[in-house]
């Protein structure tokens, strides 16, 4: 078998590209797995085991049509994970979420259905459903996105699912909640309130924080993907929720006991435009079509994940750092 990854430099990318590597996916041993990615701030090749004899590295954006006409013949399937992620990055420039999220997706679905590649996971998130106050959403619930991220979102997904009534693509989706783990670029909230904490420095946390995420570990999440991959079925949307559900204090909070800090390391910023107030997917489909339920408990994958902070400053310091001066120098 031989899957094209799209964004797999990436945090949740890279690690199912890890695992597909290792063998970790029954009925995959042995897969061959070409990893698409154009290396922006987020990508990083030293999240991926370079030398593997399985693994094809190529170094492209998922808009240039020609690069994937040329790539695709001699795949077996697509898991579409390259996206712009960051809400806060979004708020700031929307033009690159619409470009790389709308545009990215519907350009690989045009490359995949004329070079005959039909099976395809689009993998999305739980923003694209907006707020909730109580309750979960279904998977028959309307998108009703909040920020131009989430907003890029559903369009990509919406034209993920058109490709499958107009064309045949067999395309699933998947929606997946607040992701976590080693690899993460340290501009999202549990890697860099860790990475600060291990400098020293005060956490900014929006507002009151008492919003509300659920939370999965990336092991998890992956394998819920590969699930929807192998089993899933084609037209459908799948969301990936992981049940432990968290405010952003409380979360802070657990990071503060781990790194040996206390709530003096908190630093009270002005609240994020148009925050969601709570996320919360009903996974009783994936469960009962697919036998998903996570595995890793909340607190046991926060504490792996600190300890994998700790252990690797290296890595996180050239990312967290590296994103900075760049940044500092489009200012100038």
């Amino acid at each position: 078998m031989r899957i094209l990854v799209t964004g797999a430099a990436g945090f949740i990318g890279s690690h199912y590209a890890r695992t597909l590597l290792a063998d970790g996916y029954q009925g995959c041993e042995g897969a061959r797995v070409t990893v698409l990615d154009r290396l922006s701030y987020a990508g990083n090749r030293a999240n991926l085991p370079a030398s593997h004899p399985r693994l094809e590295f190529v170094h492209g954006d998922v808009c240039d049509r020609r690069l994937l006409r040329e790539l695709l013949p001699g795949h077996d399937a697509v898991v579409h994970f390259a996206a712009e992620s960051h809400v806060d990055r979004s708020l700031e420039s929307a033009d690159e979420f619409m470009r790389s999220n709308v545009v990215g997706t519907q350009s690989l679905l045009e490359a995949c259905r004329l070079t005959g590649v039909t099976r395809v996971v689009h993998v999305s998130t739980d923003e694209v459903y907006g707020s909730i106050r109580e309750g979960s959403w279904t998977e028959q619930h309307p998108p009703a996105p909040r920020s131009p991220y989430a907003a890029s979102k559903a369009a990509s997904a919406l034209v993920a699912l058109s490709y499958r009534h107009s064309h045949g693509l067999e395309v699933s989706v998947t929606r997946g909640c607040n992701t976590y783990g080693p690899y993460q670029h340290p501009e999202k909230l549990i890697p860099r309130f860790v990475t600060n904490l291990l400098e020293g420095i005060p956490v900014p946390l929006y507002g009151d924080g008492r919003n509300v995420r659920q939370w999965m570990h990336v092991e998890d999440h992956c394998r819920a993907v590969h699930l929807v991959l192998t089993g899933g079925r084609a037209g459908e949307i799948y969301n990936v929720g992981g049940g432990s559900e968290r405010t952003n204090l409380a979360v802070t909070e657990r990071l503060l006991e781990l790194c040996g800090a206390d709530s003096s390391m908190i630093r009270r910023v002005a609240d994020r435009k148009g925050h969601d107030l709570r996320y919360a997917l009903d996974g009783t489909k994936i469960r009962e079509e697919l036998g998903f339920v996570p595995r890793v408990p909340f607190d046991r994958g926060l504490q792996e994940t600190v300890a994998w902070y700790r252990a690797h400053p290296d890595w996180w310091r050239r990312a967290k750092y590296a994103t900075a001066d760049t940044e500092e120098r489009a200012r100038r």
